[in-house]
């Protein structure tokens, strides 16, 4: 059985508060997550001063306050994260981080992690691509506002620096927040598949859970889902963000999807199997046929149960005589 790998993004919804991020990872844990994933950056690395926020950044912040300084409300210090890792450790999930500038890269770098994830934000960043493709561990490759064309670019410099294409994850994602279903898009996650042969995911910004476990049906092999103690904190990814309980509810139904998919050979199932005599037909006698009589359309007829003859032996029958007498409805054996 294929098994999807969940990732509980918390990313800034910790709104700078490390007691909020051990929160955070508690939840994780609880809803049955495999990782739990936070964001490092250095605000004056990431925006300039004159960068602006996202309409949707806008509306959740204060609206005087610059992408910048918003920014630097969401930072946690590198010490904070040794103590979240101990955390993650102690309580048995993996423990990630997506840098989004240089400086966070060789950062997070000193943490030990498994894998790389590399942000929407970040498919055009040459130098950025350039430095954690010559890491030497798996990624994952957000592609949010892309083209395959981009993607196809990105790829190339992972590739010139080092990196193998099969520990490369590429996940469909719509970067807006909440994302607008109609927008989804969702086959193009298979586009992807069949594009660049690599495994594929979906980065979920949507609300409720029914498209990221619709994303397992046709074949994600990740699915990254914020996360959030309580959707009506102030911050810019709350809303955007599923509450523990429901987190809880979309890693059951994606489990559940998982052992639905099954093996893919078409071949009856155990519990059906007591159902064939019961549901299928055989060749039933229409009416009395005598011994010696010719069996023909006029006198035989298909009928459950089917512990007799397959009605698929039809025309082998038609024709032949019969060894037998036979009452009305009585079920035909040779």
């Amino acid at each position: 059985m294929k098994r999807t790998l969940i990732i509980a993004e918390a990313g800034v919804n910790h709104n700078g508060d490390i007691s909020i991020a051990h929160k955070l990872i508690d939840a994780a844990v609880k809803a049955g997550a495999d990782i739990v994933k936070f964001q490092t950056f250095k605000a004056t690395n990431l925006a300039s001063l004159s960068a602006p926020k996202a309409r949707y950044q806008l509306l959740l912040t204060e609206e005087k306050e610059t992408q910048q300084k918003m920014l630097k409300n969401l930072e946690l210090k590198e010490e904070s994260y040794y103590e979240l890792i101990k955390h993650c450790e102690e309580v048995n999930i993996e423990f990630l981080t997506t840098a989004f500038d240089l400086e966070s890269l060789s950062i997070i770098n000193k943490f030990n992690l498994r894998r790389f994830k590399i942000p929407s934000g970040e498919i055009t960043n040459y130098p950025y691509l350039k430095e954690i493709g010559s890491l030497g561990l798996p990624i994952i490759l957000s592609t949010g506002m892309s083209r395959l064309d981009e993607i196809k670019d990105a790829i190339n410099v992972l590739a010139e620096s080092g990196h193998n294409k099969d520990e490369l994850t590429i996940l469909h994602c719509t970067t807006e927040y909440p994302a607008p279903i109609e927008e989804v898009n969702l086959n193009s996650m298979l586009t992807i598949l069949n594009t660049f042969g690599t495994d594929i995911g979906y980065s979920d910004h949507t609300k409720g859970i029914e498209v990221a476990i619709a994303a397992v049906a046709l074949g994600a092999n990740v699915i990254e889902k914020h996360i959030t103690l309580d959707n009506k904190m102030s911050g810019p990814d709350h809303q955007a963000s599923l509450e523990p309980d429901l987190f809880k509810e979309m890693v059951k139904c994606i489990r559940n999807i998982e052992i639905a998919l099954g093996d893919g050979i078409k071949k009856p199932a155990k519990s059906e199997i007591k159902n064939l005599g019961i549901v299928r037909k055989s060749l039933v006698a229409k009416k009395y046929i005598k011994k010696g009589e010719v069996f023909t359309e006029d006198n035989l007829t298909t009928k459950r149960p089917g512990t007799g003859i397959n009605p698929m032996q039809w025309n082998k029958v038609i024709g032949t005589l019969s060894s037998n007498d036979f009452s009305p409805d009585e079920v035909i054996y040779l």
